[in-house]
């Protein structure tokens, strides 16, 4: 049987390194190609030597002339912090536009599959609850989230036209929040903006009331439902979460009695369109993927704990 070959851009990000160890492990060929704007080194050093894992560094959004025969494109290469896509906004849009028009034109060279990994974001501020992948959204295209709402859903447009037009085998995966180890300690989402508050005894920033809702899902059981997603026959946008709903207040108040913490809570100005729902119907991946998240938020909280604890450890 032939080995298959794994192109992931993005790899040495957060869910890029995660999905690098899964396909090594099924015996396929990895390529990982990523310029570091948000990734890090250390999410790829203990593969860095395996020999099936070939690394590339290169910015996506140019030209990229691999030799290789390719299987498979995992475009995961983007910004995704809100603090990183406000800092970041342009190079966002690019990768976005730019990175996954270069990618898909890999692909359609290559005759291989594509999976894009877009977003929950696509829904905005949604109007809807939960989020169900035939919802277009509330999105404030100019506003300050704007730039990666909109990279995702232009993405999302030139991959389906791809595989209407260039009959790519495209898939879509919209990720809701995803959590677990190698997120950086500055990441500026929740749950590690939280952790790394609570071990170090400062006050958990909440934005507004906390009444905002949340849903996390650990990074074992998302890589679980795109691995089935690239195996499936589906060409269509499906969700990918975990459905159990809580507020960001809960969460805060979760983790500091996780870390056994002195932590307060400190609340601030909720930012524009930051959204105030935020829960995917997953019935499309139940029923088609027979896929259904199964670490629980205290089992996925422990695993990523003991990671943030040895980071903070490391720069002490």
């Amino acid at each position: 049987m032939k080995q298959r070959t794994i192109l992931i851009t993005g790899a040495a990000g957060f869910i890029g390194s995660h999905l690098s160890d899964a396909f090594l492990r099924d015996g396929c060929r990895v390529i990982g190609v990523d310029n570091y704007i948000t990734g890090s080194t250390e999410n790829l050093a203990h593969i860095k030597n395996e020999p099936r894992f070939v690394f590339i560094e290169q910015d996506v959004t140019l030209h990229m002339d691999i030799k290789d025969d390719v299987d498979f494109i995992l475009h995961f290469a983007s910004p995704a912090s809100p603090i990183d896509y406000a800092h970041l906004p342009i190079q966002t849009l690019k990768v976005g536009a730019l990175g996954t028009h270069n990618a898909l034109g890999l692909a359609r060279v290559k005759k291989s599959g594509f999976l894009l990994a877009s977003t929950s974001e696509v829904y905005g501020d949604p109007l809807v609850h939960p989020q169900k992948e035939d919802y277009w959204g509330n999105v404030n295209p100019i506003g300050p989230r704007g730039v990666y709402d909109e990279a995702k859903r232009f993405a999302e447009a030139i991959a389906t036209a791809y595989y209407r037009v260039h009959h790519v085998n495209v898939k879509i995966v919209r990720i809701f929040n995803t959590y677990g180890p190698r997120m950086r300690l500055k990441d500026g989402r929740a749950i590690p903006e939280f952790i790394t508050q609570a071990l170090s005894g400062k006050p958990l920033p909440i934005f507004g009331s906390g009444s905002q809702t949340r849903s996390f899902c650990y990074v074992d059981d998302l890589v679980e439902g795109i691995m089935r997603m690239m195996a499936s026959n589906l060409n269509e946008p499906v969700n990918l979460g975990n459905p159990n709903e809580m507020t960001i207040l809960q969460l805060a108040q979760t983790i500091i009695k996780m870390t056994n913490s002195h932590s307060t809570i400190e609340y601030h100005a909720l930012p524009q369109d930051d959204p105030k729902v935020r829960q995917p119907d997953i019935s499309k991946a139940r029923r088609e993927l027979s896929w259904l998240p199964k670490t629980t938020l205290e089992t996925g909280l422990k695993k990523t704990l003991a990671y943030f604890e040895s980071r903070i450890k490391l720069t002490q």
